[in-house]
C-alpha cells in the first residue's frame, strides 16, 4: 500500500495564493512518480502539471503555479499564484508506482480550493 497525504487547501480571495503539499510513503513499493490533479464539480479529473515539464496542464493555471518536487522524500508541492474565482475544486495527490506505461495509481483524499471573494 501507498499512503497518499495532501494538505493546504482553503478558502482564499481571488489574486490570492494557496500552497499545497502532499506527501507519500510506502514500506512496499518505490514511487515512480507523483502528480497533482484537480476536480471540479461535474468534471473530469484533470492533470495540473505533468511531471518534467510545463505543458499540457490546466489552462486556466498556467504561469500561475509552481511545482516542486523531492523525489527523495517522495513530496510534490504545488504553489498557486492569482488564484481566479472558479468555484469549488478538489485537489488530489497522485503517487504512481510501476514502470511505465503501466503505472497503478494512489490518491489521497483531497483538498478543497475554493476562490471567492
Amino acid at each position: 500500500q501507498v499512503q497518499v497525504v495532501e494538505s493546504g487547501g482553503g478558502l482564499v480571495q481571488p489574486g490570492g495564493s494557496l500552497r499545497l503539499s502532499c506527501a507519500a510513503s510506502s514500506t512496499i513499493f518505490t514511487i515512480t512518480k507523483m502528480d497533482w490533479y484537480r476536480q471540479a464539480p461535474g468534471k473530469q479529473r484533470e492533470l495540473v502539471v505533468p511531471t518534467g515539464g510545463s505543458t499540457d496542464h490546466a489552462d486556466s493555471v498556467k504561469g500561475r503555479i509552481i511545482i516542486s518536487r523531492d523525489v527523495a522524500k517522495n513530496t510534490v508541492n504545488l504553489q498557486m499564484n492569482n488564484l481566479q474565482p472558479e468555484g469549488k475544486e478538489v485537489y488530489y495527490c497522485s503517487a504512481a508506482i510501476g514502470k511505465y506505461p503501466d503505472l497503478f495509481h494512489f490518491w489521497g483524499q483531497g483538498t478543497q480550493v475554493t476562490v471567492s471573494a
